[in-house]
């Protein structure tokens, strides 16, 4: 007798993935070799995925839709794996992204670590990759947010493209990720960006001291109806802030950040001088 292995849909969102596709295909009373058949995935794959060994992708989830009649519908499994896929980021950043696509000026201060909208494919992954070391999250989870990196880069060249004022804390540039020509290519996407006509990049040196205006990371997005929304962090959540009277001295304070941060050219010279040094 082969030994079913017991789910438990409460232990998790990927749990509750594996449950419901087990309960749908058996109800249809396809053994795992018979769906295997269906959507050209093995049944070992299958397996894993039910028992949350595995999780489900994007593209696993279109063919089960279509397998099981379900394109488009409200039980949807391309809708579920989309809700799975956000859970793995902090509560609020999904709606943060989707008011990000969608801003027509984006300022943003970050402190350690290159943000994301900058981030080289090779940075991503580093940084998930530590993730994954730590058991912070699996493969599978880190390959998503890497991608979300890339489809939120991609809003940046639409038409018209926003405009994008960037500060970054000194630490961001000198805090290494990678090998060393991973760094200096992050450095030289810096460089890059810093060309543009439609941004502006700034190092806030650690030479600011009690002059650097914020301290932890921010965001303040510029709505197409000129509204402003800001977004920040905390260990367990983000929060997205649409209360003009909130958010003006946030603004102002980004204002004074500007203000005494290194000029771009000053900026792009401290960043090369880091790059070489990495050469």
């Amino acid at each position: 007798m082969v030994n079913i292995k017991a789910l438990d849909p409460d232990s998790g969102p990927e749990a509750a993935y594996g449950a419901r596709l087990r309960r749908v295909r058996q109800e249809r009373g396809w053994k795992q070799d018979d769906l295997a058949i269906q959507t050209g995935y093995s049944s070992k794959h299958i397996s894993a995925v039910e028992t949350a060994r595995r999780s489900s992708t994007l593209a696993f989830s279109r063919v089960l839709d279509v397998v099981f009649g379900l394109v488009e519908t409200a039980e949807s499994f391309e809708r579920e794996w989309r809700k799975l896929r956000h859970g793995l980021l902090l509560e609020g950043f999904p709606e943060y992204v989707h008011q990000e696509r969608r801003a027509v000026e984006i300022r943003l201060y970050e402190v350690g670590v290159i943000p994301g909208l900058l981030q080289t494919p090779e940075y991503a992954s580093t940084l998930e990759a530590g993730m994954v070391e730590r058991g912070a999250v699996t493969q599978d989870q880190a390959d998503a947010r890497v991608e979300l990196v890339s489809q939120r880069q991609a809003s940046l060249v639409r038409m018209p493209p926003p405009l994008v004022f960037v500060v970054l804390d000194e630490s961001c540039i000198r805090r290494p990720v990678g090998t060393r020509s991973a760094v200096v290519a992050q450095l030289e996407a810096l460089l890059d960006f810093a060309k543009k006509p439609t941004t502006v990049l700034q190092i806030a040196p650690f030479a600011m001291g009690e002059r650097r205006s914020l301290t932890l990371p921010i965001t303040v997005l510029t709505m197409p109806d000129r509204s402003l929304m800001a977004y920040a962090e905390s260990s367990q959540r983000g929060h997205l802030d649409r209360e003009s009277s909130s958010i003006v001295p946030i603004l102002t304070a980004y204002h004074q950040l500007q203000a005494e941060a290194l000029s771009q050219s000053a900026s792009v010279a401290m960043i090369n001088e880091v790059r070489k040094g990495m050469t």
